[in-house]
């Protein structure tokens, strides 16, 4: 990843919820990480997808937290909160109960770029920790097909 970063001259950052800081650690935890992971928010509550990474009140009221355009806006928002060139996004339900009518497993992931923004929906099974781990995987795979 870092080395796709490099050759863009690009930075990275994560906007997380469920994975709670998983995927920022997993990028530093890459030997000269410092050259391009720009940071990560956690925005467990949905209060602070609002306020700290411009996810639309309303959609949000709407929606609710788990949601393909709310993965977006994340991803877009934590580009511009920590001004980096690509920006990652992980929201859903871990476990151990279903939130707002989603089952467990439901994530959304989405890599916004200056180029493009994709998003995943995901039905994943497992443990909350096996689901976690999973979306991180999953979140810097998509991150690699997109750079």
């Amino acid at each position: 990843m870092l080395r796709r970063l490099d050759a863009r001259d690009w930075s990275i950052a994560a906007a997380e919820s469920l994975t709670g800081g998983r995927v920022t650690a997993a990028l530093v935890d890459v030997p000269g990480a410092s050259a391009h992971v720009r940071g990560g928010i956690v925005a467990y509550a949905t209060d602070v997808k609002a306020s700290r990474l411009g996810v639309d009140a309303e959609l949000l009221a709407a929606r609710g937290p788990v949601d393909p355009d709310v993965a977006v806006q994340m991803a877009q928002g934590v580009r511009g909160a920590l001004r980096a060139d690509v920006g990652l996004a992980t929201t859903g339900v871990a476990g151990p109960d279903p939130q707002d009518d989603m089952p467990v497993g439901t994530v959304h992931i989405a890599v916004a770029t200056p180029e493009t923004v994709v998003v995943s929906s995901l039905a994943l099974a497992g443990s909350r920790d096996e689901i976690r781990t999973q979306t991180v995987r999953r979140v810097l795979e998509l991150a690699l097909t997109v750079l």
